[in-house]
């Protein structure tokens, strides 16, 4: 790993010890072992979905449409489940169609040549949209019976869902660092003209990453159906902002070019602590949120201020 990854790496980090220590200062209970498994598994939802967001991000794309995505992938497994298809097919299922609703984003984006923040943006809309017409706005609840998908979010022990994440993080980021496509990404995000002269070829690379993208929100809408029971079309309002927060924070650059899948998953980890935290400390939800905005203003600002010096 070069020096430069080193250090973009090493800030995230020690911003989440510091941040760590600040709570677990002030109460103890954030060393228990209860609450670290609570955080854990807390940032699974958004840790997966943050990796397919790195690749996009990197790739100098962006997805506003992951909440959204999410939701309405909830909604589909959840449909899925009640009609009594095995788990292996509903997985299975939902994923496809989380990677069609990113390839639907991608195909849109590069085959007219439109800004993926517009286009993401209508797609959000889309999205949410079709799952309250689906469900007529009401939630799709899991038989009692049905226990199966518990484990991925709950039981004793680590859930499956955090292994789960760790394993995708190490697989993307050996994805991203040896293989071509990996390259391409990076490439792509970088400088698209000179790609293209490289002979990557640039659409293929950006709807493969969105495909990819949409894949992963797929299978994390699958963990909050694990983890609320049900599929719900209002669900993960808002979530999109802390997938892509939680990627920026982790050091990759809204510029495109730079990022990595740790770092996004130590944002995420960095998030889910303050708000953990703030709970603990007593300390309201609307100051949580302004110090959960105040910390993304600032890595936007440092993302920034790298850039200028570079």
């Amino acid at each position: 790993m070069r020096l430069k990854s080193i250090l973009t790496l090493l800030g995230p980090f020690i911003a989440l010890l510091v941040v760590f220590g600040i709570f677990a200062g002030n109460n103890p209970r954030m060393l228990s072992e209860e609450v670290l498994l609570n955080i854990l598994t807390q940032t699974v939802i958004v840790g997966i979905a943050a990796i397919g967001m790195t690749l996009i991000i990197i790739s100098g794309g962006i997805d506003l449409s992951v909440g959204s995505m999410i939701a309405l992938c909830g909604v589909v497994a959840a449909m899925l489940i009640t009609k009594g298809m095995a788990p292996p097919l509903v997985f299975l299922g939902t994923i496809a169609f989380g990677a069609f609703c990113g390839f639907v984003n991608g195909g849109i984006t590069t085959g007219m040549k439109l800004l993926p923040f517009i286009v993401t943006l209508g797609t959000m809309q889309a999205f949410r949209g079709a799952g309250k017409v689906v469900t007529h706005g009401t939630p799709v609840n899991l038989p009692f019976d049905v226990t199966a998908y518990k484990p991925w979010m709950g039981g004793a022990g680590i859930p499956i869902g955090v292994w789960l994440m760790v394993a995708l993080v190490i697989a993307f980021t050996l994805v991203l660092r040896y293989t071509r496509f990996g390259r391409h990404v990076f490439a792509v995000g970088s400088n698209e003209n000179t790609a293209t002269l490289c002979g990557v070829h640039v659409a293929k690379t950006k709807i493969f990453v969105y495909t990819i993208g949409g894949a992963l929100a797929g299978l994390s809408a699958l963990m909050n159906v694990a983890k609320s029971s049900q599929g719900d079309p209002t669900t993960a309002m808002g979530l999109e902002l802390d997938i892509i927060a939680a990627v920026v924070i982790g050091g990759a650059s809204l510029s495109g070019g730079e990022g990595t899948v740790l770092g996004a998953l130590i944002g995420a980890l960095l998030m889910t602590t303050i708000r953990t935290g703030c709970v603990l400390n007593g300390i309201p939800t609307p100051w949580t949120e302004v110090i959960t905005g105040a910390i993304i203003v600032v890595a936007v600002i440092i993302d920034r201020l790298r850039h200028r010096k570079a």
